[in-house]
């Protein structure tokens, strides 16, 4: 688990804000709770988090347009998306704009528990590969720098501003350089979902990966197609 033990909500329903925070602190976690999207922009960094539980529909900006706006300073933690919206183009949106999980309305407490648990675990997982597999903290291949005693990437000595999905991507094929992962597989990995509809999700995660650590994300050095398969890491 991250180093904070505290989980942000936001939430302009109290109803359930309280039943999740009686819920999660009966787990062990610390909740602080903001009302409004704005709020929760404007003191967002006032505290370390392990975790965001975020609301899609929001007084004043919505909660798509607070996610997008966290992502963009920090690409670390995770965000569970709540909404009543349940259709599939949605749950794709919520997922393809930072979102690490996303629960319909109405959901049971211990559903949204179990899933706050499994983000983390994930988070914890694709960490551990990671620094298990490479033998150390740090892993350079070309101009390519990964630090993850500090969740740095950069190209050229130039930092690389990654989301947590694609950082994650990163480092899981890079721990395993040659070996081929399906999309299926990254899915149950890092994503933890196996349907079909998601799949094309870790194509677009690969693209804009693709675009920030290649020079020429047409011809990749590093993140490789494996035709009819999925990607791999590129040997060195």
């Amino acid at each position: 688990m991250k180093r904070s033990e505290r989980i942000l909500i936001v939430e302009d329903d109290r109803s359930v804000v309280q039943i999740v925070r009686s819920c999660l602190e009966m787990e062990g976690f610390t909740v602080q709770a903001f009302a409004t999207g704005e709020e929760a922009v404007e003191r967002y960094f006032d505290q370390e988090y392990a975790l965001v539980i975020l609301d899609w529909m929001l007084p004043g900006i919505s909660g798509v347009e607070v996610c997008r706006q966290i992502r963009a300073s920090d690409p670390n933690t995770p965000i569970i998306m709540l909404s009543a919206r349940a259709e599939e183009r949605d749950r794709i949106l919520g997922l393809e704009i930072g979102c690490d999980d996303y629960i319909t309305k109405p959901f049971s407490v211990g559903e949204l528990t179990a899933r706050v648990r499994a983000v983390l675990r994930r988070f914890e997982r694709a960490e551990q590969i990671a620094r298990g597999k490479l033998g150390g903290h740090r892993i350079e291949v070309g101009g390519l720098v990964i630090d993850r005693d500090r969740r740095v990437v950069s190209v050229s000595g130039k930092p690389v501003v990654l989301t947590v999905k694609e950082y994650d991507l990163l480092c899981l094929l890079s721990a395993n350089p040659g070996r081929p992962y399906s999309r299926r597989q990254l899915l149950d990995l890092l994503w933890n979902y196996d349907a079909e509809v998601y799949e094309h999700t870790v194509n677009s995660h690969m693209n804009r990966l693709r675009a920030k650590i290649e020079k020429n994300p047409r011809k990749p050095r590093y993140i490789l197609t494996v035709w009819g398969v999925g990607y791999r890491f590129a040997e060195e």
